[in-house]
């Protein structure tokens, strides 16, 4: 039995294999998002511990706040 995933089209985003515009669509396989390109086949993967981790570098502690 084949599972229905929802596709979402990224409007004005551009392949960056074929270079071909709005033929990107989003959709979540197995808990992990993809994005495909319609056109050529190109898949690109993002997993979450990638996301926490481009994420952690950009923060900046201020400070710690600790009430007594």
């Amino acid at each position: 039995m084949e599972t229905r995933r929802k596709k979402r089209f990224i409007a004005g985003a551009t392949c960056p294999a074929c270079g071909k515009m709005d033929t990107m669509m989003l959709y979540l396989e197995h808990g992990v998002e993809k994005v495909t390109c319609v056109q050529c086949g190109d898949t690109q993967v993002q997993t979450q511990e990638a996301v926490a981790e481009a994420s952690r570098q950009a923060e900046q502690v201020i400070g710690v706040f600790r009430p007594e």
